[in-house]
């Protein structure tokens, strides 16, 4: 191995097209862009146009809304607290809440608030505080000699709104 050896892999670098050097380049005069016209100048030509006819973003009819105050929750089933439980990432005699949760690796980030949903089997005695939980998770995790504690807090748009 010699130093003028050194080379990349065939096709590694590709030399970039340089447009509007002349006729002999192949892409000379109108550097392959045709002639004249929107779609000829610099910028964008015009996106949706469709030759005077109506487009199709305005046909069609706005339907729906965004609800301001929607709630972004942490889904949790039962099944993955009771695999966490097992694997000793959480301690099912100590309180269970969202900070012990994402510690735990059940969710990465924040959001909301936790929801804690019945899918799985919950075998351990634990005690849950939870912005909200199904009926079932509940009825599962009193049946298994815990508790569930909701502790609903607004989000921020709410308190914005509230203010005002």
């Amino acid at each position: 191995m010699k130093l003028n050896e050194l080379a990349d892999n065939p096709g590694a670098r590709t030399a970039r097209k340089r447009v509007g050097r002349g006729i002999g380049s192949g892409l000379g005069k109108t550097a392959g862009k045709g002639h004249k016209g929107a779609k000829a100048r610099s910028g964008v030509s015009i996106k949706g146009f469709e030759g005077g006819q109506m487009p199709l973003h305005r046909r069609l009819p706005k339907r729906g809304f965004t609800n301001l105050f929607r709630r972004d929750y942490n889904e949790v089933s039962l099944g993955r607290l009771q695999k966490a439980i097992d694997a000793g990432r959480l301690d099912a005699s100590q309180p269970i809440d969202v900070a012990a949760m994402q510690a735990a690796g059940l969710f990465k980030k924040s959001r909301d608030g936790v929801r804690l949903l019945a899918n799985g089997e919950l075998k351990a005695k634990i005690n849950v505080s939870v912005a909200g939980a199904s009926k079932g998770a509940i009825a599962a995790v009193e049946q298994a000699g815990g508790t569930v504690t909701l502790t609903e807090a607004k989000p921020a748009a709410a308190e914005a709104s509230a203010e005002a």
